[in-house]
C-alpha cells in the first residue's frame, strides 16, 4: 500500500533524542524544548514561540487569550479538521461557520456579508443580530497548507474589533512572496498562530504542536497557563485553572532533527506536486486544485478533483484501494456534525460541493518516483 502522508526520518532525529535520553530530561522539561521553541521562532522570523502537547491546545490557549468566554461566539471555517472548533466548545462558546472559497480556504466575501448585514456593533463588542451574543475571533485555517487571503481577514478582523486566530496546523513554511505581507510566514500575521507536529505532518514530533503571538506577554501567558497556572512551583500555588500542555523533551528533540530538514521537505513537496500536475492535467476525470499564486506554499496535501459528475468520490477511492493507493475525503463538514448541526451556519454552498468532489492523493516527503507513476497509471484508467 502507498500511504497517504507518513513522516521522514532521515536526518538528525535519532541522535537528538538519543542525546536527550542520555540526559535524563525526557518529560515537559529539558534543553531541546527551549532549543525547539527557540528555533521555530528563527525560522519564522518571530521573537518567540511556546510549544505545546498539540495544534488544538495551541488553538485553545489562543482563543483564551483573544478574550473569548462562556456564551460568546467564535467565526470558523466548516472545511476543515474538527480540531480548529472544538477549543471553542471547551470553553462554552458557540462556533458560527462560514463556507470555503474555491481555494478550500474560508469565504472572505461571505465573512464580510455577515459582519456587514448579520451583526452590529456596540459598546459591549461585535453582536450577532440573530443570536445576540458577542463575537470575538475569527479562526482561518491555511487547508492543505495554502495561504488564505490575510490582507482581506486583518483588515476585516481589525475593522471589527476581532481576534484573528490562524490554523497553521497544516501551512509550517507558506510564506507570501508578493503584497503587504511579503516574506511573512502563515501563522505570523494573526494575533495568534498554531502549528501542528502530529504524525501525518510535514514535520512531526510524533504529536505536539506550538504556539505564536503578536504580543510577548500573551506569549508568556500561554506558557503559564500551559504549565498548569502554577503561581509558586515549590509550594504548588495555582490562583487560576491552568493545563497539561507542554510539549516533551523527547518530542522536541525530534522536532529539531525534523525542522532542520524542513525546506527540504518543502522542494520534495513542490517536485513531486509539478510532476502529478503535469500528468493529471491532460486527464478528463480529474484536476490538481492549485494554490495561492501570492505565496510560497508549502503544499502540503494535494486535492485532486474529480472533473467528471458522472464519478462517484466514494467510487474512486474504493478504485484506488484495490491499486494498493491510500487516498482520503475531505473531513465530514463540521457544521453536519452531530454536536454542532443546530449552530448558525451562513450560506454554506460550496463546501458541500468540493466535499463530495476531492480526494487526497498520496504525498509523503519519502513517495518514490515509482509510486508516483504508479497512482498517475492507476487515475488514468479510472
Amino acid at each position: 500500500m502507498i500511504p497517504l502522508s507518513v513522516p521522514n526520518l532521515t536526518g538528525n532525529e535519532k541522535k537528538y533524542i538519543l542525546d536527550a535520553l542520555d540526559s535524563g530530561w525526557i518529560s515537559t522539561a529539558g534543553s531541546y524544548v527551549t532549543r525547539f521553541e527557540q528555533d521555530m521562532a528563527s525560522y519564522l522570523k518571530v521573537p518567540g514561540a511556546a510549544a505545546v502537547q498539540s495544534g488544538t491546545a495551541a488553538i485553545h490557549l489562543a482563543m483564551l487569550l483573544s478574550g473569548v468566554k462562556p456564551g460568546q461566539e467564535v467565526i470558523v471555517p466548516t472545511l476543515t479538521f474538527i480540531a480548529s472548533v472544538n477549543p471553542a466548545a471547551y470553553i462554552g462558546a458557540a462556533p458560527v461557520f462560514m463556507d470555503c472559497d474555491d481555494s478550500l480556504n474560508l469565504d472572505c466575501d461571505k465573512l464580510e456579508d455577515f459582519l456587514k448585514k448579520e451583526c452590529v456593533m456596540t459598546s459591549s463588542g461585535l453582536i450577532n443580530k440573530s443570536t445576540n451574543r458577542i463575537i470575538t475571533a475569527v479562526v482561518i485555517v491555511h487547508i492543505f497548507g495554502n495561504m488564505a487571503d490575510m490582507e482581506r481577514l486583518r483588515a476585516l478582523t481589525g475593522q471589527y474589533g476581532l481576534k484573528l486566530i490562524e490554523d497553521a496546523a497544516e501551512a509550517l513554511g507558506t510564506y507570501y512572496n508578493q503584497g503587504s505581507y511579503h516574506g511573512q510566514f502563515a501563522g505570523t500575521i494573526g494575533d495568534f498562530g498554531a502549528y501542528s507536529f502530529n504524525g501525518n505532518k510535514i514535520i512531526t514530533t510524533g504529536g505536539g504542536g506550538l504556539l505564536t503571538a503578536k504580543d510577548g506577554k500573551d506569549l508568556e501567558r500561554a506558557k503559564y497557563l500551559a504549565a498548569q497556572a502554577k503561581d509558586d512551583p515549590f509550594h504548588y500555588t495555582h490562583n487560576e485553572v491552568g493545563y497539561n500542555y507542554r510539549m516533551t523533551n523527547l518530542q522536541a528533540a525530534l522536532g529539531v532533527g525534523q525542522l532542520e530538514c524542513l525546506e527540504d521537505f518543502i522542494r520534495i513537496k513542490e517536485n513531486n506536486y509539478e510532476y502529478y500536475d503535469n500528468a493529471i492535467s491532460s486527464m478528463e476525470n480529474f484536476k490538481l486544485l492549485k494554490f495561492n499564486q501570492k505565496a510560497r506554499n508549502n503544499r502540503w496535501f494535494y486535492s485532486l478533483f474529480i472533473n467528471n459528475n458522472g464519478l462517484d468520490r466514494n467510487a474512486v477511492i474504493k478504485q484506488l484501494k484495490e491499486k494498493d493507493i491510500e487516498t482520503r475525503p475531505i473531513w465530514q463538514l463540521v457544521h453536519t456534525q452531530k454536536m454542532y448541526e443546530n449552530c448558525q451556519a451562513y450560506y454554506i454552498e460550496k463546501a458541500p460541493f468540493y466535499w463530495n468532489r476531492i480526494i487526497n492523493i498520496p504525498c509523503s516527503t519519502s513517495l518514490l518516483k515509482k509510486d508516483v507513476d504508479h497512482i498517475i497509471q492507476a487515475l488514468s484508467y479510472i
